[in-house]
């Protein structure tokens, strides 16, 4: 693409989205080693453990978003997914240079965090080979945590830190030397199925629908309502109704309204069915 300076507006977006199409089939690659991950993960979480997402520059700022959106998607703690960025968060809006060769500061981070066997630590590196990131998997995984790679360079020292590793065939960069198009999009991606088909798993999705995300705001509130409704198989007031009763927490609000409970009855029996609204629904 050496001549992307020469072309005119709309040939150069064409050239540019065009690039895209690698990213889909990269991440098909990565399947069976996110199926892994995943797994891993929903058999660790019951007991407490942690996703933790490591990163440096682009990759680390995909997995800030990524640990971000966790909370409002799914109802989990913030301390429970979270991402640690080369640099701190003042990496996030500006480079802090020679963050991401600093592999000592990457062992501390995780010693920092006292991460251990319960634990899923997963290094984001385009080229897997930002030295923060290798050292904090390597530290993580002698310290009994499943270890995972995600990254677009096969055979990377990051790819043999990890235990698990999910190689993102991207290719070369549209813009060269910038991983923030292919390689970004396809780990955003890659986290994006990590954590959903993990946190589907662990019950906090219902079909299609989010059942554990927070109404912090109108929109959300209404979504909620719609939600409730449905699947309780109630109307709009009375779904409404139940979810101010239950202090906008949706799936006992479903609980409550389809069943005709209190909301300390509907916990009890999401307690029971751990936490599978299916199972709860059914009796």
């Amino acid at each position: 693409m050496q001549d992307l300076d020469q072309l005119a507006p709309a040939a150069l977006v064409a050239r540019l989205h065009a690039a895209y199409a690698a990213v889909s089939p990269a991440v098909e690659a990565a399947l069976p080693a996110l199926v892994t991950a995943v797994e891993a993960l929903a058999s660790r979480w019951p007991r407490g453990g942690r996703l933790i997402l490591v990163g440096a520059g682009t990759s680390g700022r995909v997995a800030v978003a990524e640990a971000a959106e966790c909370p409002p998607t799914f109802g989990t703690p913030p301390d429970r997914v979270v991402a640690v960025l080369a640099g701190g968060a003042g990496a996030m809006l500006a480079a802090v240079e020679g963050a991401e060769d600093d592999a000592a500061a990457g062992v501390r981070a995780m010693s920092e965090r006292a991460v251990g066997p319960t634990d899923v630590v997963v290094g984001v590196s385009a080229s897997g080979g930002a030295a923060f990131v290798c050292a904090a998997v390597a530290a993580a995984r002698r310290a009994g945590a499943t270890t995972a790679a995600v990254t677009c360079v096969g055979g990377s020292p990051l790819a043999v830190a990890a235990e698990i590793v999910a190689v993102l065939p991207t290719g070369p960069e549209p813009l060269a030397g910038s991983t923030r198009m292919l390689a970004g999009s396809a780990q955003k991606m890659a986290l994006n199925i990590l954590t959903t088909a993990a946190m589907t798993l662990l019950g906090h999705v219902h079909g299609d629908r989010m059942v554990d995300f927070r109404p912090s705001n109108a929109k959300l509130r209404a979504r909620a309502a719609g939600t409730v409704a449905a699947l309780a198989g109630v109307t709009p007031p009375e779904a409404r109704a139940a979810l101010e009763m239950a202090g906008w927490r949706v799936k006992p609000a479903i609980m409550m309204a389809a069943h005709r409970v209190s909301a300390a009855e509907a916990e009890g029996l999401l307690r029971r069915a751990e936490g599978s609204l299916r199972r709860a629904l059914r009796g």
